[in-house]
């Protein structure tokens, strides 16, 4: 079955790495939604938050050819994993009118994003939501504001969600 899968990989923190494991996609056709890399709370290790839409087996050649790569530590499928997930999106709005500005001004306070910058007649909108979230706002703000419209979307990151006994 084809579907969403979120892979955490922790990897050592030297050059090379990331083009190894991106090359490593590129090598077996495998294709990328979303990777996002930083280093982790110890600066030897850098942690990646791999997107992928893929079958099962596919999925699991994935997670073995990273497995191999001398430099990953670790390999943690997050798929079903409870987690929090969260993507960072910009929207900048285009020609837009006083009325539509304040419109999305007040729109911002109702969906939690950030104002980053405006002008007199664009604003830019800021989202750190999970991607479904995202999808949502970019769905509603293409059918308020046709083609007027410039999406940048940065990579996803996850973590795996702290359990109840821990709390």
């Amino acid at each position: 079955m084809i579907k969403k899968r979120w892979l955490s990989v922790f990897a050592e923190n030297e050059i090379g790495v990331l083009a190894r494991v991106a090359g490593l996609f590129a090598g077996k056709s495998y294709n990328l939604n979303s990777l996002t890399v930083g280093p982790t709370e110890d600066p030897t290790v850098s942690r990646m938050t791999i997107g992928l839409t893929s079958d099962d087996r596919t999925f699991e050649q994935v997670v073995k050819q990273l497995d191999r790569c001398v430099e990953v530590i670790k390999v943690i499928d997050l798929t079903e994993t409870a987690s929090h997930q969260k993507e960072l999106l910009f929207v900048k709005v285009r020609a837009c009118t006083r009325q539509e500005i304040d419109d999305l001004f007040r729109f911002a306070g109702v969906f939690t994003v950030n104002i980053t910058d405006y002008c007199r007649d664009a604003v830019l909108l800021e989202s750190t939501a999970p991607e479904t979230r995202n999808d949502e706002l970019i769905r509603l703000l293409r059918e308020q504001f046709p083609g007027r419209i410039e999406i940048v979307r940065g990579g996803g990151v996850a973590i795996e969600a702290i359990g109840l006994a821990e709390r």
